[in-house]
């Protein structure tokens, strides 16, 4: 598959997940795929069973896309993901087969304050 297909498949993942549009959001699934959450222990198996979790999801969140980058068949975002207004800095990987998730592994961090002593050394974004 193309890589500016792909592109254009992740856009508008990453956009119906914004809007809570939970169909199209998992548009971009194979059937059998995996999802992947290291820092919690879990993996969930068949894009049903991964569009269930995040439609039962209570709080309310937001995808903020900050890049992709990726080529063939690996790609990787990194967006922030709001929950009730908390952001969460999140890298998601994915591997696709047949133009289609065959595996994803999501990462999340919070934020933390800078360390004073590289203060002079670094640039507030």
């Amino acid at each position: 598959m193309h890589d500016q297909t792909i592109r254009l498949a992740l856009q508008r993942h990453w956009d119906a997940s914004d809007a809570s549009d939970f169909e199209t959001e998992h548009d971009i699934y194979h059937d059998d795929a995996v999802l992947d959450y290291p820092q919690s222990g879990e993996r969930i198996r068949g894009r049903r069973n991964i569009q269930q979790s995040r439609t039962l999801q209570p709080n309310k969140k937001r995808f903020t896309v900050r890049r992709m980058i990726g080529s063939g068949d690996l790609w990787v975002t990194e967006f922030v993901l709001t929950y009730d207004g908390i952001p969460s800095y999140t890298v998601s990987i994915m591997e696709f087969r047949d133009g289609l998730v065959a595996h994803e592994t999501q990462y999340f961090a919070d934020r933390f304050d800078p360390a004073p002593s590289r203060a002079h050394l670094v640039e507030r974004t």
